[in-house]
């Protein structure tokens, strides 16, 4: 979603951001946020689904990688593979979505003011398969956090942990949850492109 989301505990403004962006309605949580320990079989699921992408959209796959917190050995996750897919314009529905659609991918989230970035679910498998115009420089940043993840314990601990806590509370969207982790990814990020940048 957008840098520019509501406060996490404003239901209200939710209601109404998701409304916007959701095809088919916003859609409320029906259990509490589950947070489950890294799971060996999470990085497969990744390799069967972006072979399965490619086999669908072909030449059109500009770049595709594992992202979010079930591409970080030994951090706790929800279960589901977030995959990030650069296309020549995502904005450009007809050049791909009846392709994906057609094997059963579900387009779920369209947001032209951000990245014209789209979200389909997967067929099968649990996923978030986050879809941006290549070269964005969103794919860049969502890269470089799961990179410095993978690489600096301390860090790795302290999103851990802000996870953990944030999934105890009670939420009515998934995304309230997702946007109240914006410190802490903030500083984790302010971290990571220092040492990028030196």
């Amino acid at each position: 979603m957008s840098a520019g989301q509501p406060d996490p505990t404003d239901v209200a403004s939710y209601d109404a951001m998701l409304e916007q962006v959701t095809i088919g309605g916003a859609q409320p949580l029906t259990k509490p946020i589950e947070l489950r320990e890294y799971d060996l079989e999470w990085p497969h699921l990744y390799e069967r689904e972006e072979a399965r992408v490619r086999s669908i959209i072909g030449d059109r796959v500009r770049l595709i990688e594992h992202a979010g917190s079930t591409s970080v050995p030994t951090l706790p996750a929800k279960p589901v593979i977030d995959i990030v897919l650069e296309v020549p314009d995502s904005a450009d529905e007809p050049a791909y979505v009846p392709d994906m659609e057609e094997a059963g991918y579900v387009l779920q989230i369209r947001e032209p003011e951000w990245f014209e970035h789209r979200v389909f679910k997967g067929p099968d498998t649990n996923v978030n398969l986050h879809v941006f115009t290549e070269g964005c420089a969103e794919v860049d940043r969502m890269l470089l956090f799961r990179d410095w993840l993978r690489k600096d314990a301390a860090d790795r601990e302290l999103y851990a942990d802000a996870k953990r806590k944030l999934a105890a509370r009670d939420w009515k969207y998934v995304q309230q949850y997702a946007d109240a982790k914006t410190a802490v990814v903030h500083a984790i990020m302010a971290r990571a492109q220092a040492e990028h940048d030196a």
